[in-house]
């Protein structure tokens, strides 16, 4: 009998769902939100998991705050950048009513605070130590700090998976600023460092699951001119990366750019259950199409 690297690590995510329906990072550990959203999208659809599932969906949708956003655990009261991994699940499930158009609207609201008057001032009369175009804003991992790769390219893939369900002007604008941050940010060889392409005057090497995210986010853009350049750069990585992390996300990204990549992971499932739900998602028929956008 052939052993099915989805279906493991399936049964794994169900194993080791919390009483209140959500993951932590590792088993037995509290629910949090962004391994309760990759359990949801590598568990979607699959039969033997129904129960599983809306037991965790449950639990993440009464997580939302006042302002629209989601909190990233039940006992934190502020709203986290895994409400566009939330979004995004709501589009997966086809679920686009007043909780999710709070959670987009949230989306929209949240930006990186690098750009002020302050710094632009400061620009023009001393060098500053990171070099990046302050014009463009994406999105932070907290609220009212600078804007990083990773959280910019799932909030634009959640607000381009929404943009079919939602008739806001302003989305389309903020999906090209983070777009242009994006791009603005990608380092020399070809891929994306986790928050910058330059510091101190030095260049910064891309990471492999950075660059992985980053082309997510960026599929179907039409500001992205050296998109073979992109794919390569993630091909090499793959090559090269012994992080199952890594390896997942990248399996999942070039599998998205029509790559047939295969993905080399162990038969024994990860402790880490995020990385263990991406492992799913990377396989041949394991969702990785549910982070396309619309």
């Amino acid at each position: 009998m052939l052993f099915d690297l989805r279906q493991s690590r399936l049964a794994h995510l169900r194993a080791t769902q919390n009483s209140d329906g959500g993951w932590g990072y590792f088993p037995h550990k509290q629910s949090r939100l962004e391994p309760t959203c990759y359990a949801l999208l590598a568990l979607h659809g699959d039969k033997a998991s129904s129960d599983a599932w809306m037991r965790g969906w449950s639990l993440i949708r009464s997580w939302q705050q006042n302002d629209g956003g989601f909190r990233p655990g039940a006992e934190i009261q502020l709203s986290s950048w895994a409400t566009a991994l939330v979004v995004t699940l709501h589009c997966v499930h086809g679920v686009s009513d007043a909780r999710f158009q709070k959670g987009v609207a949230w989306l929209l609201g949240s930006k990186g605070v690098e750009g002020g008057w302050l710094e632009r001032a400061l620009g023009l009369v001393m060098k500053m130590p990171v070099e990046y175009d302050r014009r463009h804003k994406g999105w932070p991992w907290l609220a009212d700090t600078s804007s990083w790769v990773e959280p910019t390219a799932h909030s634009v893939l959640a607000l381009k998976k929404a943009a079919p369900q939602v008739s806001l002007p302003a989305l389309q604008e903020r999906v090209l600023e983070g777009e242009r941050m994006m791009l603005d940010r990608r380092s020399p060889d070809g891929g994306w460092n986790y928050g910058n392409r330059r510091v101190l005057r030095t260049d910064l090497p891309s990471y492999p699951e950075t660059t992985a995210v980053a082309l997510l986010g960026l599929q179907g853009s039409l500001l992205m001119e050296d998109r073979n350049g992109a794919v390569a750069a993630a091909e090499k990585h793959l090559l090269e990366t012994k992080s199952r992390l890594a390896k997942a996300w990248l399996t999942i990204s070039l599998r998205n750019y029509g790559r047939d990549v295969a993905l080399s992971a162990a038969e024994t499932p990860p402790d880490d259950l995020m990385v263990a739900a991406l492992e799913a998602l990377a396989c041949p028929n394991g969702g990785h199409q549910w982070l396309k956008p619309a």
